[in-house]
């Protein structure tokens, strides 16, 4: 197999951009914000410009506290954004966010790189950083849709039990429809990009599930983790 990939001109690569602007086209035509995601599709751009040269640094670095500023980092901007879609956002729930998402998140990182993977370096960049990144920015989407759930679910008088329960199954549904079409529906981009990479597909899919079982378990633990703390400030208050 070809283990190169080729680059994609940036003509073609304007060509993605294409559908984007339709939507953005139509969410416009239907008063919705589209200026928040044309803003997020910049930023995405920038970020992801810039990270390119940041990664070549860290992915050489042999110093650990490299390593741990940027996962450091990782967390916290991902608590603050999972709080973005509440009307009350605020500094109030961000220690709920911020203590979720590094439990749940270091917790399967250490499983994954130290038992499943057995890293030689417990920091080894160019493995820790990537898997950093799925981890925490699941998990932040998971909080996410829990916290918007269970805010939502007390505006209109449900008791905290009943809107927690309902929080926590409204952010596991991207988790399993993810399990269940993986295979059938989708090919996931770490199984798909591995394979254009030249491995062999019987050794990409035991790193899939490997994906897959992170994904969904720091994804369900941060959101029940949120869910329990902010359940239990609301309760105090």
């Amino acid at each position: 197999m070809n283990s190169t990939l080729p680059t994609i001109p940036l003509a073609h690569l304007l060509i993605a951009f294409v559908p984007i602007a339709l939507l953005l086209a139509i969410m416009h035509r239907w008063q919705l914000n589209a200026r928040t995601a044309l803003c997020a599709n910049g930023r995405m751009l920038v970020q992801l410009l810039a990270v390119g040269y940041v990664l070549t640094y860290v992915f050489e670095t042999d110093e650990p506290v490299v390593i741990v500023f940027v996962i450091a980092l990782m967390i916290g901007i991902s608590a603050w954004i999972a709080l973005r879609p509440l009307k009350q956002r605020g500094m109030a729930l961000y220690p709920c966010a911020l203590a979720a998402i590094a439990t749940s998140g270091l917790a399967m990182l250490a499983i994954v790189t130290q038992l499943v993977l057995d890293l030689p370096r417990w920091f080894e960049p160019s493995s820790v950083v990537p898997l950093a990144g799925m981890i925490f920015a699941n998990a932040m989407n998971s909080v996410s849709l829990a916290a918007e759930r269970f805010e939502s679910e007390r505006e209109r008088s449900a008791s905290i039990v009943e809107a927690r329960h309902v929080a926590l199954d409204a952010a596991l549904i991207p988790q399993i429809n993810g399990l269940l079409a993986v295979g059938l529906v989708s090919l996931p981009g770490m199984m798909t990009g591995q394979i254009l990479s030249g491995v062999e597909p019987e050794v990409a899919v035991r790193y899939q599930i490997m994906v897959m079982c992170m994904v969904f378990g720091s994804g369900g633990i941060g959101a029940a983790l949120y869910l329990a703390l902010a359940s239990s400030r609301t309760s105090i208050a």
